[in-house]
């Protein structure tokens, strides 16, 4: 299976792959939103989005996972941050928000989780 990630610095976008390698996925990592949306257009196995709102390209990532969510509704979505928190009613329908730092424990628990449903 494949996972398509976006983050916004290099460090973090690496750190963000391996969680996603270790949670036993094949992840695909873009550099910006516009990225991401060109794989999600030409690919049909991507099955969740695992991104950070503050990312470079024409949106942000709480815009590209609404982007996502009304295109692809079946695409699972976490979105993440560390400059601002998120309550429910911001985010897509059925999408999941984590705070920065969070422990890469939990987030492994949840990709797991939202791909097995």
């Amino acid at each position: 299976m494949h996972r398509t990630k976006v983050e916004d610095t290099t460090g973090l976008r690496l750190h963000a792959i391996a969680i996603v390698e270790e949670a036993g996925f094949v992840p695909i990592g873009e550099n910006d939103a516009d990225e991401a949306i060109a794989i999600l257009r030409n690919r049909s196995d991507i099955v969740l989005l695992f991104n950070d709102i503050h990312m470079p390209g024409s949106i942000d990532g709480l815009k590209l996972a609404h982007f996502v969510r009304d295109r692809w509704p079946p695409i699972k979505i976490i979105v993440v941050s560390g400059r601002m928190k998120l309550s429910k009613d911001e985010l897509p329908p059925g999408g999941k928000f984590f705070a920065k730092p969070f422990e890469t424990g939990r987030i492994i628990s949840e990709l797991r989780s939202m791909i097995a449903t």
